[in-house]
């Protein structure tokens, strides 16, 4: 009898979970088959999908202390507070938590061959992170929460994904050429460039003007439309790295 109670309940909660993933997964399958030289193994990919659900938990930790510390210094009715609350707090915070489960995971692996493969395990790690986001969303809020976020917010983390995984891809093909020094500052890029970006996608999402909405609306879909081009673009250009450098794969 309690079965019969709570199976459509459990139903339900199945299917905004399908709701929250199917986006996320449809994306990693455009992003995979876009790789034309040598496809990674799905251990790998899994490995790098399970990256950016942790750092979610990195994250969601770090973003509370930074809240709490920004209204330390900062009022909640200064204009100042939304931009270092979006760009640093949160902007900078997720793409960094992003970014050390990517190099950690990724970086000497010997499937890292390619510069594409820079984006491939990004976009992994970006859209681990959103789908595991999107599902507490989802639960909290309900199918129309899910709706919007499969058309926002997951493709809005695959973009990050994207620029992220383009600096990310031309630092370790510096790095093998011989240029640790062109490589760290592209690594520093790979960071910072998905910050700025995130953050101006979730100020413009959280503005509360007349035009807000409007502003967001444009601001996704070139954002998309730049990374569906950069997707396809760094797929057609993708090369072999040049292993011209004979030092140790890690820097430190």
């Amino acid at each position: 009898m309690f079965y019969y109670l709570v199976a459509p309940l459990l139903a339900y909660h199945w299917f905004l979970i399908a709701v929250a993933v199917i986006p996320a997964i449809f994306l990693m399958v455009k992003v995979y088959r876009s790789d034309r030289l040598e496809k990674e193994s799905p251990g790998t990919l899994l490995n790098m999908a399970v990256g950016g659900v942790l750092a979610t938990l990195v994250a969601a930790f770090a973003e509370r202390l930074g809240v709490l510390v920004l209204g330390l210094f900062v009022s909640s009715a200064d204009p100042i507070y939304d931009v270092i609350l979006y760009f640093v707090v949160v902007g900078l915070v997720e793409e960094a938590a992003k970014y050390y489960f990517l190099k950690r995971r990724s970086w000497g692996n010997p499937e890292f061959n390619c510069q594409y493969d820079g984006v491939v395990f990004s976009v992994f790690v970006s859209l681990g992170f959103a789908l595991w986001e999107n599902i507490s969303y989802v639960l909290h809020y309900g199918f129309a929460t899910g709706l919007v976020r499969a058309v926002t917010a997951i493709p809005g983390h695959a973009s990050f994904g994207v620029l992220m995984g383009a600096f990310y891809g031309l630092s370790a093909a510096q790095f093998y050429l011989g240029n640790p020094e062109k490589s760290k500052r592209l690594r520093v890029m790979a960071v910072l460039v998905p910050a700025i970006v995130h953050g101006f996608y979730d100020y413009l999402a959280s503005t509360p003007t007349m035009y807000g909405e409007g502003y967001f609306a444009v601001f996704v879909i070139v954002l998309f439309l730049v990374a569906y081009r950069m997707v396809s673009k760094l797929s057609k250009n993708d090369a072999y790295f040049h292993r011209t450098y004979t030092g140790p794969r890690y820097w430190e």
